[in-house]
Parts: structure tokens; C-alpha cells; sequence
């Protein structure tokens, strides 16, 4: 009975006319299980077949991605991504108060713009053939696109699942690397940027490779910690728009701040600094200045958590002192047992240690 309502519960099932295949595994295990024991085998459920449903994109290659705005009222759209769902897939329609931002694969493309002008006026209308994309080397699904400044950092991208584009602590990426990586992602890509000045190049490569028919979306992160926080909440079985509002969600939420080493005298907004001291940053602006990383690590940490939060994670970079991180583990446990903590080796040059609290 819980297998046949699976349907209901997850809407990529429903839209497929499938159940759950790990609900079916189990129900087949228990299934196995009672006639082991039982010496007598009788079926216990019954999976209903799967919906024909017409999905004429099977493959990369066949069809044709169209793309276009649409003026419409709010209440036609539901009425037209039904229509466009039943039509293909790789579906997107995003946008509100009139104005709305269209992308589907057909297998033909005239009705999916026919399909628009039953609900509003669509306009600057593009349509692909998917072939000519593959020969242009763009890949296939969803993916994920992560700027590092660190051997550790790009690892622990590259093990949640994202294509890495490295770049120098200080330095911006190269373009035709940023370009590349986008490329290599996916049909569907998310940008982590995790920079400001990466930021731009990543915006940049994203004009280049929608002209392929890639469906880029650049997160706003600057900080490699909101790249990490958006990163653990990447769904690629949610709605492409739904993921990334829960990606862009999860990077917001997240404060950062980062250790340096003061090379010169100078002034900051939190006074006059020397060489050699500790300075310590939240969102990128100078807040405490000290003499310790350890001391100065447990005060920035402190003034984080003052916002609210009940996560913090440290990332360790190339030059960090050994036990920096257990100092700061064990000040957490005295000041805010309440907090957890997680903590990698990031490897990154240039920052001792890269803080986030979400």
C-alpha cells in the first residue's frame, strides 16, 4: 500500500507513472523473506505498470531545445507547463508579474511555441538543434561548476560531485577554462563562483555557453564556504528552478569569514594594523585584530555566532599552524557546546583559515 502511494508523495515519480524502485527492492526483499519462512510464496503487493507517457527526448542529440520569454498572466502558466511537460523535458518556466523565461526540449519544436501563443505573446524566441549542441562538446544532465583557490578545496568539490575550475589565491580563472567546465557540466549548470572577481568570469562564460543552449545560472557565493553550503543541498531531481532557489537559499544563509596575516601597516574599520598581525574578516570586512590565529580564530567564530547560527565550519588552509582547528573545536565546546562544527583541510594559500556559520 506504501509502494503504490509513492507516486503521490514525489513529483519526478508521478511524472514518470513509476514507483519508488527502492521501495519496490524492499517490498521484494520482505516478499522473498516471508516465503523463506514460510515455505509458501504468495505475491503481497501489486506495482502498478508504469504510465505511458510521450517523452520525445530519449537522448542528447534528438529534438530540438526551444527557449523563449513570455508575456502571459501568472494564472496561464500552470495551464502551459503542463502542456510543455507532457511535450518533452529538461523543462524550466520561471519569472512572475507577466514576464516569464521559457526552456524545453521537444522533439518538435512548433508546437511548444504554439503552446505559448495559446497563453501570451512569446519573443525573442530560440530554437536549437540538439545535435549541433553535442558536436560544440556540451554534456549531458545537470551539474555543478565550483571555483577553487586550493588543492583541498578543488578535492572536496570534486567529491560532491562538481567540475573544479582552479585559480590562484588572489587570481581569477581563466575564461576558456570557466567556459570549458560549464560545457563538460551539463545541459543544466549552477556556478558556484565562491569569489567576487571570479564572479565576473563566470558571468561571462555563461553568456557564451547559453549561445549553446546551456541553461546557466551564476550564485551569487564569495566565499568558499557559501559554495559549500549550496553545494550540500543540490537536488539535480528537483525542477532546475527549484534547485536553484534552494542552492541560492543555502548560500545566503551561510556568513563567512577568513583569517589573513597583515603584511604592512595600514588602517582598518577595526583600527591601525602592523606587520604580523592577525586580522580577522567577517563579509569581507576587518572586525578583530590580534596577535594569535588561534585567539583571533575563536573571537571572529564568537562574533559570528552572536547573528544566530548552528553550524560553523572551518577550512584550513596551506600555512595554518597544527591544532589551530582543535583550538577553536575546543573553545567552541566551552563557549557554544550548542554548536556543531566541521572541519576540512582546504590546502588554499594565502588565508590560514576560511570560517562559515550557518
Amino acid at each position: 500500500a506504501a509502494l503504490r502511494r509513492t507516486p503521490d508523495q514525489l513529483d519526478v515519480l508521478a511524472r514518470s507513472g513509476v514507483v519508488d524502485a527502492g521501495g519496490a527492492g524492499l517490498a521484494i526483499v520482505l516478499e522473498s523473506l516471508a516465503a523463506a519462512i514460510t515455505g509458501s510464496h504468495r505475491e503481497r503487493y501489486d506495482v502498478p505498470a508504469p504510465t505511458a507517457r510521450v517523452t520525445p527526448m530519449t537522448e542528447v542529440g534528438a529534438g530540438y531545445e526551444v527557449m523563449y520569454l513570455l508575456d502571459a498572466d501568472d494564472g496561464a502558466v500552470g495551464k502551459l507547463r503542463e502542456e510543455l511537460d507532457a511535450m518533452g523535458d529538461s523543462l524550466v518556466v520561471v519569472g512572475g508579474d507577466g514576464l516569464w523565461n521559457v526552456h524545453v526540449h521537444v522533439g518538435e519544436a512548433g508546437p511548444a511555441i504554439e503552446a505559448a501563443l495559446r497563453v501570451g505573446r512569446p519573443h525573442r524566441i530560440r530554437v536549437t538543434y540538439l545535435a549541433e549542441r553535442v558536436a560544440r562538446g556540451v554534456g549531458d544532465g545537470r551539474g555543478v561548476v565550483a571555483v577553487a583557490a586550493g588543492e583541498g578545496i578543488a578535492k572536496l568539490f570534486e567529491e560532491c560531485g562538481a567540475v573544479v575550475v582552479r585559480r590562484e589565491p588572489g587570481g581569477r580563472p581563466a575564461l576558456p577554462a570557466m567556459l570549458a567546465a560549464i560545457r563538460q557540466a551539463g545541459r543544466e549548470v549552477v556556478v558556484l563562483p565562491n569569489d567576487e572577481d571570479a564572479g565576473a568570469v563566470a558571468v561571462a562564460a555563461a553568456e557564451i555557453a547559453r549561445e549553446d543552449g546551456v541553461v546557466v545560472t551564476v550564485l551569487p557565493t564569495r566565499a568558499t564556504v557559501q559554495g559549500l553550503a549550496a553545494l550540500a543541498v543540490h537536488d539535480p531531481l528537483r525542477r532546475y528552478d527549484d534547485d536553484v532557489v534552494a542552492m541560492t537559499g543555502a548560500a545566503g544563509h551561510t556568513r563567512y569569514g577568513h583569517l589573513a596575516v597583515a603584511d604592512r601597516e595600514g588602517v582598518t574599520s577595526a583600527g591601525l594594523c602592523h606587520p604580523g598581525d592577525v586580522l580577522g574578516l567577517i563579509d569581507g570586512d576587518v572586525a578583530v585584530i590580534g596577535r594569535t590565529l588561534e585567539e583571533v580564530a575563536a573571537l571572529v567564530v564568537d562574533r559570528m555566532l552572536a547573528g544566530g547560527g548552528e553550524l560553523v565550519t572551518l577550512v584550513t588552509g596551506a600555512g595554518a599552524p597544527a591544532g589551530l582547528a582543535d583550538g577553536v573545536a575546543a573553545h567552541l565546546r566551552r563557549a557554544r557546546p550548542d554548536a556543531d562544527l566541521v572541519v576540512y583541510g582546504g590546502e588554499q594559500g594565502g588565508y590560514p583559515l576560511l570560517i562559515g556559520v550557518e
